[in-house]
């Protein structure tokens, strides 16, 4: 008897109801950044950027989910072969007891060996420092951007503004040209 070379399974016509799952917050889905350092772009020219992970204690991630996370202070420090995070303030979280975390800390940066002498020899440079720019989530894991930054003068900062101007202005009209030919 020859055997069958194909095998077919029909579906059973069963009537499943749909299932609703709850929506995962888009701060913990990776999908939008916890905490964005706005003033560092502004005050500062973004050279070359890494990514870092943070060592953090469970209320501390529990509060960055919550987005109270700011960066605007915040600077990176390499010393003695470490890098750190420092004045970054996490508030404390809602639903914490007598044993919440501090606010204001020095948090250690996890790097590869590395990157991080590649950071601390680009940091060496006078007037370079390392800037946080963003906290998000990747794989349910913190992540910091590291931004390796050069301070603008007061002169550089007038000059971004105005370009930034112009380039709006410039989308402007463009639409309004858009605008005219479909109309």
């Amino acid at each position: 008897m020859p055997r069958q070379t194909s095998h077919t399974v029909q579906a059973s016509p069963q009537k499943t109801a749909p299932q609703k799952t709850k929506e995962r917050d888009p701060v913990a889905a990776g999908a939008r950044d916890a905490s964005v350092n706005r003033a560092a772009s502004h005050n500062y020219f973004l050279l070359e950027k890494f990514e870092a992970g943070i060592a953090l204690r469970g209320t501390e991630v529990k509060s960055i989910r919550e987005g109270k996370a700011n960066l605007k202070d915040a600077y990176g420090l390499i010393k003695n072969g470490e890098a750190f995070l420092l004045n970054a303030h996490i508030g404390p979280y809602s639903h914490g007891n007598a044993s919440n975390h501090e606010s204001v800390r020095t948090r250690k940066l996890l790097l590869k060996r590395d990157e991080l002498r590649k950071l601390e020899g680009k940091t060496q440079i006078k007037g370079h420092t390392l800037i946080p720019t963003r906290l998000y989530f990747r794989h349910g894991r913190v992540k910091c951007e590291l931004a390796v930054a050069k301070g603008k003068q007061d002169w550089d900062k007038r000059e971004t503004v105005k370009r930034r101007e112009a380039d709006r202005e410039a989308r402007a009209a463009i639409v309004r040209s858009q605008h005219r030919n479909t109309a």
